[in-house]
Protein backbone atom coordinates (compact mmCIF):
# COMPACT_ATOMS: atom_id res chain seq x y z
CA UNK A 1 0.00 0.00 0.00
CA UNK A 2 2.89 2.37 0.73
CA UNK A 3 4.23 1.62 -2.72
CA UNK A 4 0.96 2.81 -4.39
CA UNK A 5 1.07 6.12 -2.50
CA UNK A 6 4.62 6.71 -3.70
CA UNK A 7 3.65 6.03 -7.34
CA UNK A 8 0.62 8.32 -7.12
CA UNK A 9 2.73 11.13 -5.64
CA UNK A 10 5.42 10.75 -8.33
CA UNK A 11 2.75 10.85 -11.04
CA UNK A 12 1.24 14.04 -9.60
CA UNK A 13 4.51 16.01 -9.43
CA UNK A 14 5.15 16.34 -13.22
CA UNK A 15 1.52 17.40 -13.77
CA UNK A 16 1.81 20.08 -11.09
CA UNK A 17 5.07 21.34 -12.55
CA UNK A 18 3.56 21.50 -16.03
CA UNK A 19 0.54 23.40 -14.73
CA UNK A 20 2.72 25.95 -12.91
CA UNK A 21 4.99 26.66 -15.87
CA UNK A 22 2.00 27.11 -18.21
CA UNK A 23 0.47 29.76 -15.96
CA UNK A 24 3.51 32.02 -15.54
CA UNK A 25 5.30 31.58 -18.85
CA UNK A 26 4.92 34.27 -21.55
CA UNK A 27 6.10 34.13 -25.12
CA UNK A 28 9.52 35.79 -25.51
CA UNK A 29 10.00 37.61 -28.82
CA UNK A 30 13.22 38.92 -30.38
CA UNK A 31 15.33 38.92 -33.55
CA UNK A 32 14.01 38.86 -37.11
CA UNK A 33 10.33 38.31 -37.89
CA UNK A 34 9.79 37.29 -41.54
CA UNK A 35 6.09 36.24 -41.39
CA UNK A 36 3.30 37.75 -39.29
CA UNK A 37 3.65 36.57 -35.70
CA UNK A 38 0.19 36.14 -34.14
CA UNK A 39 0.27 36.10 -30.36
CA UNK A 40 -2.56 34.69 -28.28
CA UNK A 41 -0.98 34.80 -24.83
CA UNK A 42 0.84 37.43 -22.78
CA UNK A 43 4.19 38.07 -24.44
CA UNK A 44 7.23 40.30 -24.20
CA UNK A 45 10.10 41.55 -26.30
CA UNK A 46 13.44 40.23 -25.07
CA UNK A 47 15.51 41.82 -27.87
CA UNK A 48 15.11 44.29 -30.72
CA UNK A 49 12.90 43.18 -33.64
CA UNK A 50 13.80 43.52 -37.31
CA UNK A 51 10.61 42.96 -39.30
CA UNK A 52 10.91 41.84 -42.93
CA UNK A 53 7.20 41.07 -43.40
CA UNK A 54 5.73 42.68 -46.53
CA UNK A 55 2.06 43.59 -46.97
CA UNK A 56 0.99 42.29 -43.55
CA UNK A 57 1.50 43.20 -39.89
CA UNK A 58 4.69 42.25 -38.11
CA UNK A 59 2.89 41.24 -34.89
CA UNK A 60 -0.86 40.59 -34.73
CA UNK A 61 -2.60 40.17 -31.41
CA UNK A 62 -5.09 37.38 -32.01
CA UNK A 63 -6.88 36.94 -28.68
CA UNK A 64 -8.61 39.10 -26.07
CA UNK A 65 -6.94 40.22 -22.83
CA UNK A 66 -3.38 39.76 -24.13
CA UNK A 67 -0.54 41.97 -22.87
CA UNK A 68 2.51 42.70 -25.03
CA UNK A 69 5.39 44.26 -23.08
CA UNK A 70 7.96 46.06 -25.22
CA UNK A 71 10.51 46.19 -22.36
CA UNK A 72 12.44 49.13 -23.87
CA UNK A 73 13.24 47.34 -27.13
CA UNK A 74 12.78 48.58 -30.72
CA UNK A 75 10.67 47.15 -33.55
CA UNK A 76 11.95 48.24 -36.98
CA UNK A 77 10.07 47.80 -40.28
CA UNK A 78 11.04 48.17 -43.95
CA UNK A 79 10.48 51.93 -44.44
CA UNK A 80 13.35 54.30 -45.13
CA UNK A 81 14.73 55.70 -41.83
CA UNK A 82 14.89 59.28 -43.18
CA UNK A 83 11.75 59.48 -45.33
CA UNK A 84 9.49 56.64 -44.22
CA UNK A 85 6.90 57.13 -46.91
CA UNK A 86 8.70 57.84 -50.16
CA UNK A 87 5.79 56.41 -52.15
CA UNK A 88 2.33 55.30 -51.14
CA UNK A 89 1.79 53.50 -47.82
CA UNK A 90 1.80 49.71 -48.00
CA UNK A 91 -1.64 48.55 -46.85
CA UNK A 92 -1.59 46.26 -43.85
CA UNK A 93 2.11 46.60 -43.08
CA UNK A 94 1.68 47.74 -39.45
CA UNK A 95 4.15 47.11 -36.68
CA UNK A 96 1.45 45.82 -34.32
CA UNK A 97 -2.15 45.12 -35.33
CA UNK A 98 -5.02 44.55 -32.91
CA UNK A 99 -8.16 43.58 -34.86
CA UNK A 100 -11.58 43.12 -33.16
CA UNK A 101 -10.15 42.25 -29.74
CA UNK A 102 -11.02 43.42 -26.23
CA UNK A 103 -8.84 44.22 -23.24
CA UNK A 104 -5.48 44.16 -25.06
CA UNK A 105 -2.51 46.02 -23.54
CA UNK A 106 0.60 47.23 -25.38
CA UNK A 107 3.00 48.41 -22.71
CA UNK A 108 6.14 50.47 -23.21
CA UNK A 109 8.67 51.73 -22.95
CA UNK A 110 9.58 50.79 -26.47
CA UNK A 111 10.07 52.22 -29.96
CA UNK A 112 8.10 51.22 -33.06
CA UNK A 113 9.62 52.71 -36.19
CA UNK A 114 9.91 52.57 -39.95
CA UNK A 115 6.73 50.68 -40.81
CA UNK A 116 5.14 51.44 -44.20
CA UNK A 117 1.70 51.72 -42.53
CA UNK A 118 0.85 52.79 -38.95
CA UNK A 119 3.21 51.73 -36.18
CA UNK A 120 0.23 50.44 -34.14
CA UNK A 121 -3.28 49.96 -35.50
CA UNK A 122 -6.36 49.24 -33.41
CA UNK A 123 -9.24 48.05 -35.62
CA UNK A 124 -12.73 47.78 -34.08
CA UNK A 125 -11.04 47.12 -30.76
CA UNK A 126 -12.62 47.75 -27.37
CA UNK A 127 -10.94 48.50 -24.05
CA UNK A 128 -7.35 48.40 -25.32
CA UNK A 129 -4.55 50.24 -23.52
CA UNK A 130 -1.43 51.56 -25.25
CA UNK A 131 0.95 53.22 -22.83
CA UNK A 132 4.52 54.52 -22.86
CA UNK A 133 5.21 53.73 -26.53
CA UNK A 134 7.25 55.90 -28.91
CA UNK A 135 6.39 55.71 -32.61
CA UNK A 136 8.72 57.28 -35.16
CA UNK A 137 9.14 57.49 -38.94
CA UNK A 138 6.15 55.29 -39.75
CA UNK A 139 4.21 55.87 -42.94
CA UNK A 140 0.71 57.02 -42.00
CA UNK A 141 0.13 57.40 -38.24
CA UNK A 142 2.21 56.42 -35.26
CA UNK A 143 -0.93 54.97 -33.64
CA UNK A 144 -4.13 54.66 -35.65
CA UNK A 145 -7.51 53.83 -34.09
CA UNK A 146 -10.19 52.61 -36.55
CA UNK A 147 -13.54 52.32 -34.72
CA UNK A 148 -13.99 50.56 -31.40
CA UNK A 149 -14.55 52.19 -28.03
CA UNK A 150 -13.12 52.62 -24.56
CA UNK A 151 -9.51 52.53 -25.74
CA UNK A 152 -6.93 54.31 -23.60
CA UNK A 153 -3.83 55.87 -25.14
CA UNK A 154 -1.60 57.31 -22.43
CA UNK A 155 1.91 58.74 -22.23
CA UNK A 156 2.82 57.88 -25.85
CA UNK A 157 5.16 59.91 -28.08
CA UNK A 158 4.78 60.22 -31.84
CA UNK A 159 7.64 61.71 -33.93
CA UNK A 160 7.97 62.18 -37.73
CA UNK A 161 5.14 59.82 -38.72
CA UNK A 162 2.99 60.35 -41.80
CA UNK A 163 3.03 60.93 -45.51
CA UNK A 164 5.07 63.97 -46.61
CA UNK A 165 2.57 66.63 -47.72
CA UNK A 166 -0.33 64.35 -46.83
CA UNK A 167 -2.52 63.29 -43.99
CA UNK A 168 -2.02 61.16 -40.94
CA UNK A 169 0.88 61.69 -38.59
CA UNK A 170 0.69 61.39 -34.80
CA UNK A 171 -1.96 59.57 -32.89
Amino acid sequence: MVHLKKVAWLAAVPGALLFCTGVVQAKDIGGTISATLTITENSQLVDDIICTVTGAPCIAIGAPNVTLKLNGFTMTGLADPQTPCTGAPVAGEEGIEVNTQTGVTIQGPGLIRQFRAPGIRLITTTGATVTGVTTSTNCMSGILVNAGSGNELDNNLSVRNGVPGGGCGGI
